[in-house]
């Protein structure tokens, strides 16, 4: 049975998205496919970043944050107080930009008693029910956090998890380029034990090296810190499950050409 803990989404938007840059709009707004408008069954574009929400929104999580970084006004624009998905929306702005473990601290007074449910808006995975499953993870183990893990044949793009026999979590490798690893996290929950460690984490980087702390600080290199110290860890595997990372050229044309191809099959899903 799951905690009674308020369960808040947390995702973080302060990119500056130059891989594929120039862009119209921000990159969590780009479209991808479409969705079908209630009441009248007409469709209109769906945005990259509504399917991390309307699978939080399948896990029966109401509440998320965006965390924005100045001049992506667009997207509390778009989504504004989160009707468009039955959700509850609201925005913060991110502090120092040297990783979103940066980013994700700046939630930290609002967050830092709540179960806490990570996306990437700029990612698009199945199944749809991974939040639900890993909720459950988390309710089953008590893990203080709970990884969704997807293949990939990208590792040099991914932080690749390492698994032991009993497909326990050994360690995290950050974007390797060889290895013979094939799965990566991309969604997560976590306690407040670990909102309190990742506050910590950054805090103490911070305060110890005024220089070497700008250098980009990813939340693999925070997890791998909390694995080294003993934070429990838990993990579900999605053997069958895919994603897909629009934040490059190819890809953004990977996701809309199986888009496209899924649309013309009658599908109205994404990978």
């Amino acid at each position: 049975m799951r905690t009674k803990r308020d369960i808040v989404g947390l995702i973080p938007a302060g990119g500056k998205a130059s891989r594929i840059s120039p862009l119209p709009c921000s990159k969590e707004l780009y479209p991808i496919g479409f969705r079908y408008v209630e009441n009248n069954n007409a469709r209109r574009p769906k945005v990259v970043s509504h399917y991390i929400l309307e699978k939080m929104r399948m896990a029966n999580i109401t509440k998320a944050y965006i965390i924005l970084r100045e001049g992506k006004w667009d997207i509390p624009t778009y989504y504004g107080d989160g009707k468009l998905l039955d959700m509850h929306l609201a925005y913060l702005m991110m502090g120092l930009p040297y990783g979103v473990p940066y980013t994700l601290d700046q939630a930290y007074p609002f967050v830092q008693d709540a179960l806490v449910a990570l996306g990437f808006p700029d990612i698009i995975f199945q199944p749809d029910n991974a939040y639900v499953r890993v909720l459950d993870k988390q309710a089953e183990t008590g893990s203080d956090i709970v990884l969704g893990l997807f293949p990939t044949d990208r590792p040099h793009k991914n932080d690749m998890v390492e698994l032991d026999t009993n497909s326990q979590i050994r360690a995290l490798h950050i974007k390797p380029e060889n290895t013979q690893l094939t799965y990566t996290w991309q969604i997560a929950v976590w306690t407040p034990a670990f909102t309190d460690y990742m506050h910590n984490y950054v805090s103490g980087r911070k305060e110890s090296d005024n220089l070497g702390y700008k250098k980009e600080l990813f939340v693999g290199d925070v997890i791998q810190a909390a694995i080294e110290n003993k934070i429990r860890i838990d993990s579900v595997l999605f053997k069958e499950g895919n994603c897909l990372d629009i934040g490059t050229p190819e890809d953004l044309m990977k996701a809309l050409y199986v888009n496209l191809a899924k649309e013309n099959q009658g599908d109205q899903g994404i990978c």
